[in-house]
């Protein structure tokens, strides 16, 4: 079972995370999660953070702090994931979101965090972020 490194980013605005639905034909499809993805060989993951919000939804960010830490495997899938969560923040000149590499982005309060939602790996850190989005 190979081990992938996925950065993922917790963008908050207004009250709201920022989150991005996994496209059709992909593992976890039509699922929804914070955005971000596979850091590569050698790769800063806050440098594969800002690559991947760029390349998927046309954003331009600033990461800061660790939000969460978890490992999940997919047997399924027949690897594991170490998931490392950012804060992140659009820069002013950052355009709008939009699903550039993604089925579909959105903007959700509390109430639209249901863990039957996401995939597993991102379960855990849901209480953090509504925490912080009530905070």
């Amino acid at each position: 079972m190979r081990t992938v490194i996925v950065a993922a980013g917790v963008v908050l605005e207004h009250g709201k995370v920022l989150l991005s639905r996994r496209k059709t034909g992909t593992h976890l499809e039509g699922l929804w999660e914070f955005p971000g993805g596979k850091v590569e060989a050698g790769e800063d993951p806050r440098a594969a953070l800002r690559r991947e919000l760029e390349e998927e939804l046309g954003i331009d960010t600033e990461v800061g702090e660790i939000v969460d830490v978890t490992f999940h495997r997919y047997e399924d899938a027949d690897k594991a994931v170490l998931l490392l969560f950012f804060e992140a923040s659009r820069t002013s000149a950052s355009p709008e979101p939009r699903a550039v590499d993604v089925a579909e982005v959105g903007w959700f309060g509390p109430e639209a965090l249901d863990p039957a939602s996401f995939p597993p790996a991102d379960v855990a850190v849901l209480a953090k972020v509504r925490a912080r989005l009530h905070g």
